[in-house]
């Protein structure tokens, strides 16, 4: 999907900021669809079929998370929230409810620009219906569960290959500590946020050029991990 195909769905009450944010996807080629309201962007994502939505979370008839939570019965459409909240709670709330990623206010044109590319990448369904996923000098062969790094081979335990997978499924978003150890340990394991810090460690020893600035297996602090290519 190209820019000229990409439908847009702006969700934001603030008229400055929604120009802002509009002539910004407008610049990039993108088609925009304005809502205000959560009442307003439910209707608009139902009946204007957007591509991905930009959402904040601050609104005059509810919460963004309403929203995000109201297309989740129906929709897997990207949802990027893009809010003035920086509390690592909210960030939380939004991310399990449903949202893809996170953007805090202020916010660089640039970053905005490449948070909706790569949605919209991972929309299309590349990184889930890729049989290799290249990163770096890496290649992970998903039909054959190997792991190169440099041409050789890479062993990865049972549990650190299915989190890799996990964060390589969902390429460019946000995965919570909760997401990450509900689908990798299970729902027992929902609060043992330890074993997720080891285990990215040992990938990131593992997979990254410099683990102590990883590239690839990104921190979210206090909410969880993010894959980038």
């Amino acid at each position: 999907m190209n820019a000229h195909q990409a439908r847009i769905l702006l969700i934001e009450d603030e008229l400055q900021i929604r120009h802002f944010v509009r002539q910004t996807l407008e610049k990039a080629a993108y088609q925009v669809i304005e809502a205000s309201t959560v009442q307003q962007a439910v209707g608009e994502a139902a009946s204007g079929k957007p591509d991905l939505a930009i959402l904040d979370l601050g609104l005059p008839d509810g919460d963004g998370v309403d929203f995000v939570r109201a297309v989740r019965d129906w929709s897997r459409m990207p949802v990027l929230i893009l809010s003035a909240r920086s509390d690592e709670s909210e960030k939380i709330t939004a991310l399990d409810a449903g949202a893809d990623d996170y953007l805090t206010k202020p916010f660089s044109v640039g970053e905005l620009l490449a948070r909706v590319r790569a949605l919209l990448r991972r929309a299309e369904g590349g990184t889930d219906a890729a049989a290799e996923v290249h990163f770096g000098d890496v290649k992970v062969d998903l039909a054959h569960r190997t792991v190169l790094r440099g041409g050789a081979p890479v062993h990865l335990t049972a549990r650190e290959y299915r989190l890799l997978v996990a964060l390589l499924a969902n390429a460019g978003k946000v995965m919570t500590h909760r997401q990450l150890l509900r689908e990798v340990w299970g729902p027992a394991y929902v609060d043992s946020t330890h074993y997720l810090r080891i285990y990215v460690g040992h990938l990131r020893q593992k997979l990254e050029a410099d683990p102590t600035q990883p590239v690839h297996l990104r921190t979210e602090i206090g909410v969880g991990y993010r894959f980038q290519v």
